[in-house]
């Protein structure tokens, strides 16, 4: 619930637009926001919370249980590729002069931002047909479990693989470069406007600063995303991803905690950005300060006028 109340909190903080980001920068944080809020809903409250401690039965019905599955695979493509897509407009930004002006755009980041979503759900739709009933009540199918052929079938296999690829393996490669190459730029960058520039003016520099803050910004959602994802990549590198029913699955099997570390860091990723913008964005925390008093205040004064009408 706290991740949930987290998100919402950064969705209407962006939505104002006060916290001096640029409107192509607050689509993608806002895109990657409302991502990580759906992964909450769906797989957070829709799959584990409600199997573990409040089961709502229709939520187990199979053809409602793989709708969760295809939905919890959708958002979460599309939260890591709208980190893929940010980082790679913060490289184009800062390393390529010629189409910034063209592409780092409002309207770009919402066309990059649906396709992302119309790919995302196009690739997912494999997924609905890998799944049939654990059993049969009353002709009512429950629960959902992979396939028997999926075991055995070469064609799964190779779907599987190429999705452990797709997501997450290929988009922290991709992360990682742009990074590498956006930093390049910066320092190369620094050091000549340093060089032409006297100490005085290199401390007032504006634009020096913002590329300060927009590397803080980049860096700390890149190196988040990687290091709380990197559990769950090793292991869909050496086990099946999607494999959850080999036969093993006591707390003492390291593959079994392995997998469970993996998920759990990879779904505490969907809460994080939120506070990595509060540590980075000075207008982020004065935005989220300021509606932590309208609150409070509009409590304080609900609670006095109450008082002065029952007295």
């Amino acid at each position: 619930m706290l991740k949930l109340a987290v998100n919402l909190v950064a969705i209407v903080i962006l939505l104002r637009g006060k916290c001096g980001l640029s409107k192509c920068i607050t689509c993608y944080l806002l895109a990657m926001t409302a991502a990580d809020l759906m992964v909450v809903f769906i797989h957070v409250i829709f799959h584990r919370i409600n199997r573990i401690y409040l089961p709502v039965t229709i939520l187990l019905l199979t053809p409602i249980c793989t709708l969760n599955l295809v939905s919890y695979i959708v958002v979460v493509d599309c939260s890591v590729w709208f980190t893929v897509a940010f980082t790679f407009d913060r490289f184009v930004a800062i390393c390529c002069q010629k189409i910034q002006s063209k592409y780092c755009t409002e309207k770009t980041a919402k066309v990059v931002i649906t396709i992302v979503f119309v790919v995302s759900c196009l690739r997912s739709i494999q997924f609905y047909f890998l799944t049939e009933p654990a059993f049969i009540i009353d002709s009512m199918p429950w629960h959902c479990v992979p396939r028997t052929e999926y075991h055995t079938s070469p064609l799964w296999k190779a779907l599987e693989c190429i999705d452990s690829i797709i997501t997450p393996l290929l988009p922290m490669l991709l992360i990682m470069l742009f990074n590498a190459l956006t930093v390049r730029h910066i320092i190369a960058a620094n050091r000549v406007r340093s060089g032409l520039r006297s100490n005085s003016e290199n401390q007032n520099d504006t634009e020096m600063k913002n590329r300060r803050k927009s590397m803080v910004l980049l860096f700390a959602i890149s190196a988040n995303f990687i290091l709380l994802w990197m559990t769950y990549v090793v292991h869909s590198l050496n086990w099946p991803v999607m494999n959850f029913g080999y036969s093993n699955k006591y707390y003492s099997n390291p593959i079994y905690i392995m997998q469970q570390v993996g998920f759990m860091l990879q779904l505490l990723s969907s809460g994080t950005n939120t506070c990595i913008y509060g540590l980075t964005q000075r207008k982020f925390r004065s935005e989220l300060k300021n509606g932590v008093k309208y609150v409070f205040t509009l409590n304080g004064k609900l609670c006095h006028h109450s008082k002065i009408a029952s007295s």
